[in-house]
């Protein structure tokens, strides 16, 4: 009996090895996570990998979470924010800008059928526009949609548990702020030059 999903992947398999195993849809993936994630929009880089980060807490995605804490914090975000995100978005250190749009991304998480106007209205009362909040919900499905993918192959570590070499390599395939923080250079789909097929 296998103790992986894919006995094909190695023991503690992270998203490269799941993409290489799977290729044929990762090019389009990553070049939509550049598209919401990087691309300029009315949030920030930083706060967009925020939401990611903190709807991939909300589905309990150990991976995602840790991977996109790790990307917030090299586009500015601290990362001892986290925890009291986690625990109350309204009680956390946060401006109160964002909490409207968190409040949005968690319902539409755990109870998107419950999503109606006023939730809508809230995040336009905090000085939002229709842009930004189409990109929070694009940014809550898509990464509603990674932890799955995550979670249903057995990806279950926290990439920042992976050591300080590893660490700092994923900080580098980031990418760096730029003179605007509400866009950034490409980091996803440079991803795709890393990952050739496994062959048999």
């Amino acid at each position: 009996m296998t103790d992986r999903i894919f006995p094909s992947l190695p023991q503690d398999p992270q998203l490269l090895d799941l993409f290489r195993l799977f290729p044929q849809a990762m090019q389009p993936l990553l070049e939509y996570h550049d598209r919401l994630l990087r691309d300029e929009s009315p949030l920030t880089v930083g706060e967009r990998e925020l939401i990611a980060a903190y709807v991939s807490g909300l589905n309990a995605c150990d991976f995602c979470h840790g991977a996109h804490i790790i990307a917030a914090s090299v586009h500015g975000i601290d990362e001892g924010l986290f925890a009291a995100l986690m625990a109350d978005v309204e009680t956390a250190p946060i401006g109160g800008r964002m909490k409207p749009i968190l409040a949005y991304a968690r319902k539409l998480t755990l109870t998107p059928a419950r999503i109606e106007p006023g939730d809508a209205q809230r995040v336009y009362d905090a000085g939002w526009d229709e842009r930004a909040l189409f990109d929070v919900i694009s940014i809550c499905a898509l990464f509603n949609m990674m932890n799955r993918i995550v979670l249903g192959a057995g990806i279950v570590n926290d990439p920042r548990l992976r050591g300080p070499e590893d660490l700092e390599h994923r900080r580098r395939r980031m990418g760096s702020p730029g003179p605007d923080p509400h866009r950034a250079e490409p980091s996803y789909a440079r991803l795709a030059a890393m990952i050739s097929p496994v062959t048999s």
